[in-house]
């Protein structure tokens, strides 16, 4: 009998050699604990039939190793990675070896697939120097998960016919390639190594728009668009173009429709009879839905608008899975604006009062620019006999608001009152008055006229973190930072405005929003937890060193480059920080006692300004957190093994030094409370400038009847407040499946929260 043949994936075809596929299990084992090859070789029951092709074989070892993932063996995320690189390396060069940077990049070029300004930019001995630069080793440190995260979403690629074209370190090094390109030749290059050596070492974590967008041709990289519409048909229109412009960018959308008037309100003196806000909230459904975001994930976006809205019973349900689909708009996510006022008749007993925002002059404007302004107005119209308005009971708008947002887990909230008092900017020039889909970014807007209306702000935030589990010292931050300001400084000038308002808002203010990931490593790793104080003065000091680098390293750039152009809009300018405007309510749950010399860093500001009107905002992350193998953003884990839905099936991935960190580790559903989570949260949201992606968690098990009490729900809402918090993300509730499913979108679909 002839021996049995494999086809390679050049399409000639040899006898099959089992050694050889011994040989790579063996490599890819090489150096990692408690795996073993033979095991690898027995899951993988591979049925050997002539002609069998060497990638349906190497697919087989994959998935066989990736299975064996457990908390017992959490090594074989690593070989499982290895044998994925090893596999995606032949798939895009045709052998294991990547070939030299420059011949590389010529070859992406001609085929149009990486900017041809990186040919332009630098010369052959730069390549000669950046190609040294690369370790192709580093891509020996991605876990599976990340290996597959890579592949589904990085990578430059075919999505049609599923070819790829590149490795992961040529990513790292080209992006640091493409953001140093305008820096004097004598130190750029020195630049592109500390900026290649931080993000491909998982020091710097960078956001999915940037690792898929940044040398290619598609030059948009914001991560956050915020987009204020106006109460008029021109603004609407231009609201619904804008979201396609940036949803087929890879952006995440924040549209802030509060202004629009109510149903049955006048239009022309009483001519036309207002159709009200859920028509056109379903046009920018369908907006948001009429396009991917690059063929990398599909478009998303969060609609805002104000508790006392006087439509605001009909919108608080628009998700719910009950009623028509002419009283449905389910496919966006909802941000409810609240204030001190709203919360005071909670606390009071007292009524909501309901207001078409166009029959109340002055009133939506005062909700985010003057507190006291709104107050004496709002109590003003309340008694107006001749303004339409209804009368709710205030503690049954928040029960239908909290109830609301535990059924769908995506009912957000955002305390305008806290986004305007504890900013960066002047809210009497320059208020802010939303936030975006995942509740970080807290930037000024002005309503969009028209698609070419250079006049309006569309905001932009470029966002970045830092990974606080490879920190050794909290000095590292002051060089990260300055790498992080820079880059994401430069890459505002690199990249293409689709409509003027957002280039004429980025020119303005330039703002960068630069958060974490891996915090519940860094608080393991540091023996401390969420839910008893114990991460308190830790949390303080770390996120002090954060917000003080980034500004020290922004005042740097203002010196060279000059201030942002409206930095006189800032409260900065005034020489006032984010230290001076938090809630003092902090300092009861740490010491107040700051480490490091704001007051030099205060006259260094007002001297010579920012480049950057903000610096901070703590996103999921939870995509670029998978790459780094880093627990998400600011979130307890929910499982050891935590498994992650995606398009390539269920990833596993181990927590970072689980054998070793096992007992110090504090899981999502053994905290007992939202408390000391929250409190952690505030104590970061004193320093960071924008906002905080904050979630609440319930195990319904916990309470009688397996129901969780409405009167925790607002309590934890009114701690939230008490405490500084600008946003809640996501409602979270344990349905009881698998803990360690960690599939957030899915929690609470089909009414699974129990109230």
């Amino acid at each position: 009998m002839s021996p049995l043949t494999v086809t390679k994936r050049n399409g000639k075809t040899e006898s099959i050699d089992l050694e050889k596929i011994h040989k790579v299990i063996t490599w890819a084992a090489d150096g990692l604990d408690n795996v073993s090859v033979s095991q690898v070789e027995l899951k993988a029951h591979i049925q050997f039939f002539d002609g069998i092709k060497t990638t349906d074989i190497h697919e087989t070892l994959i998935k066989s190793a990736a299975d064996l993932i457990s908390e017992e063996t959490p090594d074989y995320q690593y070989l499982a990675a290895r044998l994925a690189i090893f596999n995606l390396r032949k798939k895009a060069f045709g052998e294991f070896e990547p070939p030299h940077l420059l011949a590389h990049v010529k070859n992406m070029v001609e085929q149009t697939l990486y900017d041809e300004g990186l040919l332009e930019h630098y010369s052959e001995a730069e390549f000669d120097a950046m190609n040294d630069f690369i370790d192709h080793s580093r891509d020996m440190n991605f876990a599976y998960a990340a290996v597959k995260q890579l592949e589904g979403k990085y990578l430059v690629q075919n999505r049609v016919s599923g070819d790829i074209y590149e490795s992961p370190q040529f990513i790292y090094i080209l992006i640091a390639a493409c953001l140093f390109s305008n820096y004097d030749k004598s130190v750029r290059l020195d630049y592109v190594r500390r900026f290649y050596d931080a993000a491909s070492n998982f020091k710097l974590s960078l956001p999915t728009p940037i690792m898929s967008g940044i040398r290619t041709p598609t030059r948009q990289f914001s991560s956050c668009v915020l987009i204020e519409c106006g109460d008029s048909l021109d603004s609407i229109n231009a609201t619904s173009s804008a979201i396609v412009k940036y949803v087929s960018q890879r952006a995440g959308i924040g549209v802030n429709a509060g202004a629009i008037r109510a149903l049955g309100s006048n239009i022309r003196g009483g001519e036309a009879f207002h159709t009200g806000c859920i028509p056109f909230y379903k046009h920018f459904q369908t907006a948001v839905k009429s396009c991917s975001q690059g063929g990398v994930r599909g478009g998303a976006a969060t609609v805002f608008y104000p508790i006392w809205h006087l439509e605001a019973e009909s919108l608080l349900v628009l998700k719910n899975n009950r009623g028509v689909e002419e009283n449905r708009v389910r496919h966006l996510d909802y941000g409810v604006q609240f204030n001190r006022l709203m919360y005071q008749r909670l606390i009071q007993g007292g009524n909501i009062t309901l207001f078409s925002p166009s029959d109340v002059p002055g009133l939506y404007d005062a909700f985010f620019a003057d507190q006291e302004e709104f107050e004496r107005l709002y109590v003003q119209y309340e008694q107006d006999e001749s303004i339409r308005k209804q009368t709710v009971k205030a503690s049954e708008l928040f029960a239908l608001f909290a109830s609301e947002r535990a059924s769908t887990g995506r009912i957000y909230l955002q305390n305008v009152d806290h986004c305007n008092t504890h900013s960066p900017f002047n809210p009497a020039v320059a208020p802010v008055k939303q936030s975006n889909l995942c509740l970080e970014i807290a930037l000024p807007t002005t309503p969009l006229e028209s698609i070419d209306d250079a006049n309006a702000e569309v905001a932009l935030c470029t966002l970045s973190a830092f990974n606080l589990g490879t920190l050794d010292s909290l000095d590292e931050l002051e060089g990260l930072a300055d790498l992080a300001v820079r880059a994401l400084d430069n890459l505002l000038d690199y990249q293409n405005y689709p409509i003027p308002a957002a280039k004429n808002s980025t020119v303005l203010r330039r703002t960068l929003g630069v958060g974490v990931i891996n915090y519940a490593y860094y608080l393991a790793k540091n023996g401390v937890r969420y839910s008893d104080g114990s991460a308190n003065e830790l949390t303080h000091k770390t996120f002090e060193a954060i917000q003080y680098y980034l500004l020290k390293a922004s005042n740097q750039l203002a010196r060279e480059k000059g201030p942002c152009e409206a930095f006189d809009q800032t409260t900065y300018a005034k020489g006032i920080l984010p230290i001076d405007t938090y809630k003092k309510e902090i300092d009861t749950l740490c010491s107040p006692e700051l480490q490091y010399d704001w007051e030099a860093l205060r006259k260094d500001i007002v001297k010579d300004g920012l480049r950057n009107s903000t610096v901070t905002a703590l996103m999921p992350s939870e995509t670029s957190s998978q790459i780094h193998n880093a627990t998400n953003g600011i979130e307890p884990p929910r499982g050891f093994v935590s498994i992650k839905a995606s398009k390539d099936g269920i990833l596993k991935q181990v927590v970072p030094e689980f054998q070793r960190l096992k007992d110090q580790y504090e899981l999502l559903w053994s905290i007992p409370s939202n408390d000391g989570y929250l409190g952690l949260v505030g104590i970061m949201q004193k320093f960071v400038d924008q906002a905080i992606s904050a979630n609440t968690n319930y195990d319904p098990a916990k309470f009688d009847s397996a129901k969780v009490p409405m009167k925790v729900l607002l309590k934890d809402l009114l701690t939230a407040y008490k405490l500084g918090l600008k946003t809640l993300y996501y409602h979270n509730t344990r349905d009881g499946a698998d803990d360690q499913q960690d599939d957030i979108a899915d929690d609470c679909a089909g009414g699974a929260c129990k109230i």
